[in-house]
């Protein structure tokens, strides 16, 4: 997979907030040296958050997020905003960009202290410094403001390129760290030579010609950790493990096939599925395992939320919609009310829903799946994935944990 093919929520977002005309389009600009942003003088020019997937050197494959000024107008500008603020849930790193003509204000104050609330890296940029008065000492005024709000400050300009390399520099930094401390999807549970069969069903509902995300993830994270991947449909399973020869040391499925592959897959062979393994890449999986026990509380009339991470095109027996909701109420017997999210939808108020079932996540960063767990969680409200309910419903749901030892203690 080269770069320009690195999926969206492998990819570092780098989210840009400011006022109206503070110049963020201008700095996306000159930072990728190509005229991305729409620029206009007319204050508001940017009025829904813009996603911009690139590669921006040194860094590599980026998500850049543009957002409305936060100090937009009347019943409009205050939504602008409030889509603007909903960024946070999904940035690695902000980009605070200040006119440097007219100083800091109240709106980026209290942008600085929500994002530092939020536990969001962030650098403050001071843009137009070519047209800022020269007077102005900038030494002391970044040493006050850096002790202040305990970040980087950088007097740049979008028009002369005035400190833009300095802010890749600062990037790059937050980058190094991020990739240091990366989790793997399966990676670590490997070592080389290892044998890993993947089960993927091939129906009517998988698309043509090609896998799904997690499964081209988990198999190029398999082959950098030296293992072997060996995929096969859940109908050629038992005759792959015949004929394989050797035990391998984990099988991973798909999790529409569970029940089916569990009673092929021998007791002594550890199993699980792509969604169970992007709960721990990317969640929490202790709290979802945990969540997964509300199915037995439910009574007629309750309401679940099945949450998709991303909007794609359903089929007459799409997983979310149809067939999870059906096993539910044919395991609980009871009337269950489901109602759907998403891509960017997921409701701030879940108060009304007893419990949460989200998809995979393979299209969200970590960064936003483990907001919507905390958002669940802060409201009370149980959260599970896909794979989890499916391998809970089917009783075998330690079984598909067996391979996180920490998650049964």
């Amino acid at each position: 997979m080269g770069l320009n093919d690195t999926p969206r929520g492998e990819r570092l977002h780098i989210a840009l907030f400011g006022k109206r005309n503070a110049g963020k389009s201008s700095i996306i600009n000159a930072l990728t040296n190509q005229n991305i942003a729409i620029v206009s003088d007319q204050k508001g020019t940017t009025t829904d958050p813009v996603y911009k997937a690139m590669e921006l050197l040194p860094l590599g494959p980026v998500v850049i997020i543009d957002t409305p000024g936060l100090d937009d107008e009347g019943d409009l500008g205050l939504l602008r905003i409030k889509k603007a603020k909903e960024v946070l849930l999904k940035t690695d790193v902000a980009l605070i960009v200040v006119d440097a003509t007219t100083g800091i204000s109240s709106f980026e104050h209290e942008l600085i202290l929500e994002i530092k609330e939020k536990n969001v890296p962030f650098l403050l940029l001071f843009n137009k410094n070519d047209l800022a008065d020269q007077k102005i000492d900038k030494n002391e005024l970044k040493a006050s403001l850096s002790a202040k709000y305990e970040t980087k400050i950088l007097f740049v300009s979008a028009l002369t390129k005035e400190g833009i390399e300095e802010v890749k520099e600062e990037l790059g930094k937050y980058e190094k760290t991020r990739e240091a401390q990366e989790k793997r999807i399966v990676a670590d549970l490997l070592e080389p030579g290892d044998f890993v069969v993947l089960v993927v069903p091939i129906d009517k509902a998988a698309p043509k010609g090609r896998l799904i995300l997690p499964q081209q993830q988990t198999i190029r994270d398999i082959l950098d950790a030296g293992a072997v991947s060996i995929v096969c449909r859940d109908t050629e399973l038992a005759d792959t493990l015949e004929r394989l020869g050797a035990k391998p040391k984990l099988i991973i499925t798909d999790s529409q096939a569970f029940g089916k592959v569990s009673k092929i897959v021998p007791k002594d062979m550890l199993l699980t599925s792509f969604s169970i393994l992007f709960a721990r890449y990317k969640g929490e999986l202790a709290d979802l395992v945990e969540g997964a026990r509300t199915l037995n509380k439910l009574e007629d009339g309750d309401k679940i939320l099945m949450a998709e991470g991303c909007t794609h095109h359903r089929q007459c027996d799409d997983i979310g919609t149809v067939k999870i909701p059906n096993w539910i109420r044919q395991y609980t017997t009871k009337n269950i009310v489901i109602e759907t999210s998403s891509g960017t939808g997921f409701p701030e108020d879940l108060t009304s829903y007893k419990m949460i079932v989200h998809c995979g996540a393979c299209t969200l960063n970590e960064k936003e799946m483990k907001s919507r767990i905390a958002r669940a969680k802060e409201q009370g409200i149980p959260m599970v994935n896909y794979g989890i309910l499916i391998a809970y419903m089917n009783g075998i749901l330690e079984r598909s944990v067996e391979p996180f030892p920490d998650i049964l203690k």
